[in-house]
């Protein structure tokens, strides 16, 4: 199972498709970008290029056993700009204005009920909750990819399900105000169910590219 909604496709232009790749899949080699792409080696090179006089992505050089270096091609931190961040400069100066209003128990008060908002929302566009939990992790990937996340799932060989985020919409919020992360898990775990068991086991904001959630189903729930 992989699902990501069209909102996750690829934009238009070469370039743009190139970071979007790197942004969605990590560092990799022109070659493998160039498969995806369904375009000439050449081509991606030439998009790389210019995307690195831009300072939107670098790269290094990595040994392998057999034949000359690869070189793996990652976005730099200042390619985060050319993806969504809604409406990040409002949301900070906001928080600010809470915190330095009403102190932190003010701003804990604000992130609690944006979240019990956020549960309703979800949850009028969640499917029945007897549904296979499969079925309802693809709906909250569809949600989250609308709203900018470029959210994906898929199972892992553990028997869980993977839910990955390859954007972080809300970063520059998220970055003032912590509890915004917090209350993405609480979301998750109510909006699936009962029963459901959602762990963070990589976070953007720990250094990681990406947020990816363990998902399950909790046998003594059943």
């Amino acid at each position: 199972m992989r699902v990501a909604s069209k909102n996750a496709e690829a934009p238009g232009s070469g370039r743009d498709r190139v970071l979007f790749l790197l942004k969605r899949d990590g560092p990799q080699a022109t070659a493998q970008v160039a498969q995806q792409l369904g375009v000439t080696a050449m081509a991606v090179r030439q998009h790389l290029s210019v995307l690195y006089g831009e300072g939107l992505v670098e790269f290094s050089d990595e040994q392998r056993k057999i034949g000359r270096p690869a070189r793996i091609w990652r976005l730099t931190p200042k390619a985060n700009a050319r993806f969504p961040d809604h409406h990040a400069g409002l949301a900070v100066e906001m928080l600010q204005v809470v915190q330095s209003t009403f102190g932190e128990e003010g701003l804990e008060r604000l992130t609690d009920g944006w979240t019990r908002k956020q549960v309703a929302a979800y949850r009028a566009q969640m499917p029945r909750q007897d549904l296979p939990l499969d079925q309802r992790v693809a709906a909250l990937v569809r949600i989250r990819c609308e709203e900018g996340f470029m959210a994906e799932c898929r199972p892992a060989q553990d028997g869980t399900i993977e839910l990955v985020e390859n954007h972080c919409a809300i970063a520059k919020a998220a970055h003032f105000c912590t509890r915004l992360c917090g209350g993405e898990l609480t979301l998750f775990r109510e909006v699936l169910g009962d029963g459901v068991t959602v762990e963070r086991v990589e976070h953007f904001l720990a250094g990681d590219r990406r947020c990816t959630y363990r998902i399950l189903a909790n046998p003594s729930a059943s």
